[in-house]
């Protein structure tokens, strides 16, 4: 098969955190430098980061996106039909407990990654659910003012990202079913995402003024995550 073209911009990602078994998180590091980067890349798909969890010894997530939700489908079956993922699948198996909690993600206008690695210090991924509120009116909210107070906290928000509206169409692979937003920042050392995550949680005041349809979104606890790429490339 021909190399793909490769999108500058990653209007679509994948959010994929795996479980693995005790003392087996190295070896799906390993596979991707080896076997699984170039073959992905070369049919379409672009590894962002590989990562290990601050907070879990057996978290390994990673990173894939694509320059649209159409490329999608033809490379992870191209990927997943193809020679490379059928002679080291028993091995990244072999590594892994859980692999369905992953989220599709597509970028809101202006606000995706471009096609670099996220290499480097560590990414604080906070995913905010959505279920039940206006989402169009919480994207409004959080570009008018949750992004300025991530700023006086002393961060910035690289990325976002909302659920991808169309269905999944590479069922082999699941995806969360539920709406979400999305968002990263990085930071030079865990020391550093430490302060910015005290001093966020210490900031009072910022629900005041919400409006109604989007406050329930706003008293669920978000999940993050604090991650570290690995030294792969």
């Amino acid at each position: 098969m021909a190399d793909a073209v490769v999108s500058d911009s990653v209007d679509v990602l994948e959010l994929r955190q795996y479980t693995v078994r005790s003392g087996m998180r190295d070896r799906l590091p390993r596979l991707f430098r080896e076997h699984f980067i170039a073959a992905q890349e070369a049919v379409g798909a672009r590894i962002l980061g590989t990562f290990f969890d601050l907070d879990d010894p057996d978290r390994f997530v990673w990173v894939r996106g694509y320059g649209d939700v159409a490329m999608r489908g033809p490379a992870l079956r191209a990927f997943y039909g193809g020679d490379v993922w059928k002679a080291h699948r028993d091995a990244a198996n072999a590594a892994i407990v859980d692999s369905d909690n992953a989220l599709l993600l597509r970028a809101l206008p202006g606000a995706g990654f471009g096609p670099e690695p996220l290499r480097d210090g560590v990414w604080r991924v906070s995913i905010r659910s959505l279920g039940g509120v206006d989402v169009a009116a919480f994207v409004r909210w959080f570009g008018e003012r949750f992004v300025s107070l991530v700023g006086a906290c002393g961060a910035a928000v690289i990325a976002r990202y909302l659920t991808e509206c169309e269905p999944n169409d590479f069922p082999a692979l699941l995806v969360r079913d539920e709406t979400n937003l999305v968002w990263f920042s990085r930071f030079p050392d865990a020391r550093a995402e430490h302060e910015f995550s005290a001093a966020l949680a210490g900031m009072s005041g910022w629900r005041d003024d919400a409006p109604p349809n989007i406050l329930p979104a706003l008293m669920r606890k978000p999940e993050v995550l604090r991650l570290v790429p690995v030294s792969e490339r």
